[in-house]
């Protein structure tokens, strides 16, 4: 019987989750009344189910949400041929791009309803070059601290095998959302 490898594993659950995300409303924003009442957690699960907009970003950037549980979100990423600097290897941005959304979303999923966040401070560590037998990566982020006005996060960007591409730390704002009448 085989085994899956790691990447076969990836690779199967990315397709799961695309399939759900492909079947909702596509890329986009969540309307207010779409998420009120809903803290941060139920926001990303609904998100996975397709039930509201994944960020537009990650459409552009081929990469999407894999998990998210309390205190932790995951972000698998295609790094292609659009990603290259003209080193010929994946531009800086795209790590620093796929880190902060597993970061923020991992503090999102700590949040109460009505409850956002922005992202105030980024580090981000590139430690090795993701170049072109680079298949997928992952972002994991996880939540250190999610106080009332600030939040801090830290994650890792790795391929299937293991290896270390990328690490960042983050502190997020925290901030009332504000209310659909308020917006008006």
């Amino acid at each position: 019987m085989h085994t899956p490898t790691p990447l076969e594993t990836w690779m199967a659950q990315e397709h799961a989750i695309r399939s759900v995300l492909d079947q909702g409303p596509g890329p986009g924003v969540a309307r207010p009344d779409q998420i009120a009442g809903m803290t941060g957690l139920e926001i990303m699960q609904a998100m996975l189910r397709g039930d509201i907009p994944y960020a537009a970003i990650a459409k552009t950037l081929d990469f999407a949400v894999v998990e998210v549980e309390a205190g932790r979100a995951v972000f698998q990423g295609t790094p292609g041929p659009t990603h290259l600097n003209p080193m010929g290897t994946i531009h800086g941005g795209w790590y620093a791009t796929l880190l902060d959304s597993a970061l923020g979303c991992a503090v999102q999923t700590m949040l109460p309803a009505g409850r956002g966040y922005t992202t105030a401070e980024l580090g981000v560590n590139l430690v090795r070059a993701i170049g072109p037998k680079v298949l997928r990566v992952r972002a994991e982020g996880k939540v250190i601290h999610c106080g009332k006005q600030l939040a801090t996060a830290e994650a890792r960007l790795f391929g299937p095998d293991g290896t270390l591409y990328a690490h960042a730390t983050t502190t997020c704002l925290v901030f009332e959302l504000p209310t659909a009448k308020a917006a008006h």
